[in-house]
């Protein structure tokens, strides 16, 4: 699944492209979505000027005239910038053409994602009014970490993977963060001591900014035919590694499976309080 760095990379591609620019004609393919489209989608999208294009946690939003659109990419998806005719795929489910030759394509093979337009303000909206805060904002800090972590029975990697308590950190990015942070991604949370909660949140920011900064310096050509820029190129330590060497220590990487997610950890350098 794209997480909060391939989707801000996705944003900052695809933004020069189609911002300030107006929505000609919409095509759907496939209503059948994550969501059903409406079928009015083409109608209330044509001769919408987009603004701008901001992400909020994996959401993508295109501020138009009267209303927003929200684009998720779910388990699968990608949005590719196109100029000329180009053959469609069997999962190439929607295009935006705009005024200036482009067209936006959304590709999703398992068709989880989201495309949902709103004439209603935008942080009301019940996909995203429930959102803690973004992690590389400074809402999400220290003090803030400790605060909500304090008297919480949830287990860590659980807890930090909610998106009431802050957005956007995924499976990679809890298990890689935990890992540079020595703790144990089964350890309670409310036991977490307050230096350990201060550097869990310092790494957090460090490692989403340098996976987003990866994800541009590889984005070489946005329009490339298959529509993936190759976002995330980072060094894993631990994720996808089970028994591999620990690049620490040189112990096993052990893998964990619960909630359909792979937890991959150290156990020397990850020990369980």
């Amino acid at each position: 699944m794209p997480e909060l760095p391939e989707v801000e990379t996705t944003r900052r591609g695809i933004s020069p492209y189609i911002e300030d620019q107006t929505i000609n004609q919409v095509i759907v393919r496939n209503y059948l979505l994550r969501w059903p489209i409406p079928k009015t989608i083409a109608n209330d999208l044509a001769n919408q000027h987009v603004h701008k294009i901001t992400r909020r946690a994996k959401y993508l939003l295109f501020h138009c005239n009267s209303g927003t659109l929200i684009i998720h990419l779910g388990m699968s998806g990608n949005l590719r910038i196109l100029n000329g005719p180009i053959n469609i795929g069997k999962h190439d489910h929607i295009d935006i053409k705009f005024n200036n030759g482009y067209m936006l394509r959304f590709n999703d093979p398992r068709r989880f994602g989201a495309f949902v337009w709103t004439e209603d303000p935008i942080n009301n909206h019940i996909l995203l009014h429930h959102l803690g805060p973004e992690p590389l904002s400074s809402s999400f800090s220290s003090e803030y970490l400790i605060r909500i972590a304090r008297g919480r029975r949830s287990k860590i990697k659980n807890f930090i993977m909610n998106s009431k308590f802050v957005v956007g950190i995924g499976n990679i990015y809890a298990n890689e963060s935990l890992f540079l942070s020595n703790i144990h991604p089964e350890t309670i949370t409310g036991t977490l001591d307050q230096k350990k909660l201060s550097r869990f949140v310092t790494v957090i920011k460090l490692l989403l900014e340098k996976a987003i900064h990866n994800g541009g310096t590889t984005l070489k050509n946005f329009k490339k035919s298959d529509g993936k820029p190759g976002y995330f190129a980072q060094y894993l330590n631990v994720y996808g590694r089970n028994k591999c060497d620990c690049y620490r220590c040189g112990s096993k990487i052990q893998l964990l499976k619960g909630a359909n997610r792979a937890t991959y950890y150290c156990p020397i350098c990850q020990i369980k309080d």
